[in-house]
């Protein structure tokens, strides 16, 4: 399937989002190799989370100080998408998609061979401004490649890419660690993104016409369309709203429901393994009833949420409840990013970025509300609470998309019949 020429943004403007779409081809192979990509940053991303102890006894410093890791890596991501979006609008895709996968191994070179905590932290922004330019451009990338019919199904199956590091990478990188330092995972990865350039240099169709009639400021006209920003709101929410509850799971299962810590790795393997098949399930839905699924899967996180913080106390459900929760929590996420892509419409990776810094915007906000509650009456079943209020919101915002959506498609019909 050829994909020069493509666009990104007709089926939600001219034919009813919700109408079945014809089945399209099966998706090329492009769209793995992207997947491959987001597969890598989602495992550095989290990995850390394992190996605190570790790294904290080899730099000297605290396990508080060492979680600034993961804090500086998600104020990269929120930064970095947007703004390198922007720095590389002119670049040919397939050319900032390499330049990015080389910069993220760079950084992680640095983290490996540095013996300086904050040497360690700017090597840790650098990435993530790295992995926030991939994922950016990848999203386009992705849905360019896999045409109108199938983008959720693309954008699904590259984002599983990310949700499938928490079930292999995150874990594999941890026990490795631990064998053999917690350098040798940082190595790997980098190793592991420099053989990715090689296949995106491959696999990525050069796009270089393109760019020519791009510029800042017609990316930026994205910015007044009111339903962008309410899938943008939707994107912090949801997210937000999972991992606030996600974040703080341990003390929960350990404190609350009264599981052995040795069992929680493999509680947080079922909420991985849930979200992957969210994101998979999601993805192909999306492309024929992105609504239905959006509403659908903030209706089931609010519940499910709710639920966890109400049966906390009984082991066998909750721990089904966070699988669930991993389904219908993040399943929606893939149908949110091919929404904005229409939205925008001739800004396509500017509001790919947005939706990237939208989802650790979320994420730092709510984990940080999450964590507050847990030394007031709340207690350990203060996260998921918050995450419930949280989760509601996204509602507000794909309902609203929705009955727009409506009235839009209503007022063309008239308009075609008058």
């Amino acid at each position: 399937m050829s994909t020069r020429g493509a666009t990104l943004h007709a089926p939600a403007e001219t034919v009813r989002a919700d109408t079945p779409q014809p089945p399209s081809a099966r998706l090329p192979l492009v769209v793995y190799i992207l997947a491959l990509g987001t597969f890598l940053m989602g495992t550095t991303e989290f990995v850390v989370a394992g190996l605190l102890p570790e790294i904290a006894g080899d730099l000297q410093v605290s396990v508080a100080q060492t979680g600034l890791m993961i804090t500086v890596f998600a104020a990269g991501m929120i930064v970095g998408a947007p703004l390198m979006a922007m720095l590389t609008l002119r670049l040919p895709k397939r050319l900032t998609l390499m330049l990015a996968l080389g910069v993220f191994a760079a950084g992680h070179v640095i983290v490996a061979l540095s013996s300086n905590f904050t040497l360690v932290l700017a090597a840790r922004f650098l990435t993530a401004i790295a992995t926030g330019a991939f994922w950016a451009v990848a999203n386009v990338a992705a849905a360019r490649a896999a045409g109108p019919a199938a983008s959720s199904r693309a954008l699904g199956l590259v984002g599983a890419g990310a949700m499938l590091a928490n079930v292999v990478g995150v874990p594999l990188g941890a026990f490795a660690g631990q064998l053999m330092g917690w350098r040798g995972p940082f190595w790997a990865l980098a190793a592991l993104s420099a053989a990715a350039i090689v296949l995106i240099a491959r696999t990525v169709p050069h796009d270089g016409g393109d760019q020519q009639a791009a510029s800042i400021r017609s990316e930026l006209t994205a910015l007044r369309s009111g339903r962008l920003w309410l899938v943008l709101a939707a994107c912090a929410t949801t997210t937000g709203g999972v991992l606030a509850a996600y974040s703080y799971i341990s003390p929960l299962l350990t404190d609350r429901s009264g599981i052995a810590s040795g069992i929680v790795p493999l509680v947080l393997v079922g909420f991985g393994l849930g979200a992957l098949a969210g994101s998979l399930v999601g993805g192909r839905l999306g492309d024929r009833r992105p609504h239905t699924v959006t509403i659908v899967a903030a209706a089931g996180a609010t519940l499910l949420l709710l639920t966890i913080s109400l049966l906390a106390g009984y082991a066998v459900p909750t721990i089904i409840l966070i699988a669930l929760l991993g389904f219908f929590g993040l399943g929606a996420n893939p149908v949110l990013m091919s929404l904005a892509v229409r939205f925008a419409r001739q800004a396509p990776v500017l509001a790919s970025a947005l939706t990237v810094s939208a989802f650790n915007l979320g994420t730092a906000i709510g984990s940080w509300i999450a964590g507050r509650t847990l030394d007031t009456e709340l207690g350990t079943t203060g996260p998921a609470m918050v995450g419930t209020a949280i989760a509601a919101l996204t509602l507000l915002s794909t309902i609203t998309i929705a009955l727009t959506q409506r009235r839009r498609l209503a007022a063309r019909i008239q308009a075609a019949t008058a």
